[in-house]
């Protein structure tokens, strides 16, 4: 398993980051598309809770994504593995993680992802890993943006 830990603060209650977080309807408003992260979609009806199912494709593949973890307003957690294409690739199975704490100026949110790449990548696991930071960090970005406009 790899880590990938980032941070950010936002000028923002805890609640308001927490309930952005958990909108899987409403990501479309806030977090644009990407190339590895095309908008998410298949998502069950609201209220999101655990055991919500969605799905995220991009061109690398499909991530069927589940709620794992939901404790308002400090945390939600999502299993997410990713079916690669082409499928002979594998899946790269992944665990994101968002926490919320309250500081003076409104919520640090620390996004954690665990991921556990096939051994038939590891030629490229580097590239995986700073793809999936690189993610993280544009996501936190956007998240940031919108809670505090």
């Amino acid at each position: 398993m790899t880590t990938i830990e980032r941070r950010i603060d936002i000028a923002a209650s805890p609640e308001v980051v927490f309930d952005l977080v958990c909108d899987l309807h409403g990501y479309g408003r806030w977090l644009p598309s990407s190339g590895d992260y095309e908008g998410t979609s298949e998502i069950a009806p609201p209220p999101v809770a655990v055991g919500t199912t969605y799905a995220e494709h991009s061109r690398r593949g499909v991530r069927h994504g589940v709620v794992i973890a939901l404790a308002r307003p400090d945390v939600v957690a999502f299993r997410q593995p990713m079916a690669l294409r082409p499928r002979l690739a594998g899946t790269i199975d992944s665990t994101v993680s968002m926490s919320i704490a309250a500081t003076a100026m409104g919520a640090r949110v620390t996004r954690t992802v665990e991921l556990g790449i096939p051994a038939r990548l590891r030629l490229v696991r580097s590239l995986i890993v700073g793809r999936y930071a690189k993610e993280s960090e544009r996501m936190l970005r956007a998240l940031k943006a919108y809670a505090e406009r």
